[in-house]
């Protein structure tokens, strides 16, 4: 017997096969990994990722469904996001809850490309993944999506849940079209919060821009600039550019990038590249090779992997 706790305020949601699409997916990682960032030795590294995904649609017309991660299952609790995002659609109206991305991020392209099995080629310090302002408080995130032609338009929102600062509040909007063969991206996205609530000091603006271009002949390209204004003299800027060229089973992809001034603080500068080389083998199977290089200005950190990345 099934039972279901219906509280107010809640919107509660069940289905049994016979009236909803569930899909399992995963994908495991082999290989090893060395460099600074992991003491200069070379490690194993394994690493398995099980997806479940839940969709359905009213008689109405009301899609719904719900995506859990168990590969980040830690926190799952009704005010903190374990991994898990829960979504309502209608026509060009989508509204998406939990593990999602804020409106600027979501507006954003970022400048990564290709794959690596430990995330070599985007985990060094000229990396902006344009999170922005996500996770300032819990990481659950509320962002509503309206997608017209060519352009689709976000608003988000993350709570203090302890009520002490003011909410994460995200605009972002994002233009895609295909220009004779050329996929052009072009986002735009703001976030604004003060993490002191009433009590002075704590405002934080962020704003962004990506210019992206992907062409018939398997280039690609990416920039991204960011500022951030942490109420100090110096505002926190990003930029980065990354490159890509895919041909057949083959893609290659590096990406550098700059902080300056890291929030706020005069002198928190930063930079890194990455590269990511991966060849697609058929069936799910990818072998995959990444580096990264992180510049502290007083030291540099490196890091490596090599191995096979596999899709079920």
């Amino acid at each position: 017997m099934k039972k279901i706790l219906f509280a107010t305020t809640a919107l509660v949601a069940s289905a049994g096969f016979a009236s909803a699409e569930i899909k399992l997916s995963g994908m495991g990682e082999i290989g090893i990994v060395g460099g600074d960032a992991y003491g200069n030795e070379t490690q194993l590294w394994t690493d398995v990722d099980v997806t479940f995904s839940m969709t359905g649609e009213a008689d109405n017309g009301l899609a719904f469904g719900a995506k859990v991660d168990l590969d980040e299952n830690g926190a799952f609790a009704g005010t903190t996001q374990g991994g898990e995002t829960l979504f309502i659609a209608y026509g060009n109206f989508r509204l998406e809850m939990g593990d999602t991305d804020g409106a600027l991020d979501a507006a954003l392209t970022e400048i990564g490309i290709g794959s690596s099995i430990d995330d070599a080629h985007t985990t060094h310090t000229g990396f902006n993944g344009n999170s922005a302002l996500d996770g300032t408080y819990d990481g659950q995130i509320a962002r509503f999506q309206y997608t017209a032609s060519s352009f689709t338009g976000h608003l988000s929102v993350e709570i203090d849940d302890s009520g002490v600062g003011d909410p994460v509040w995200g605009l972002g909007v994002a233009y895609n079209a295909d220009l004779g063969g050329t996929a052009l991206g072009i986002g735009l996205g703001y976030q604004t919060t003060d993490v002191n609530g009433s009590t002075a000091g704590g405002g934080i603006d962020v704003w962004g821009v990506s210019l992206s271009a992907k062409m018939a002949n398997g280039i690609q390209a990416i920039v991204n600039y960011m500022e951030g204004d942490y109420g100090t003299a110096n505002n926190m800027t990003y930029w980065g550019v990354g490159l890509g060229y895919s041909m057949n089973a083959l893609t290659i992809g590096v990406n550098y990038g700059e902080y300056g001034d890291i929030a706020g603080v005069a002198g928190a500068d930063t930079s890194g590249f990455g590269l990511a080389v991966d060849y697609d083998l058929g069936g799910g199977l990818q072998a995959q090779l990444g580096y990264g290089q992180s510049d502290l200005g007083v030291v540099e950190v490196d890091q490596w992997s090599l191995g096979l990345a596999m899709s079920f």
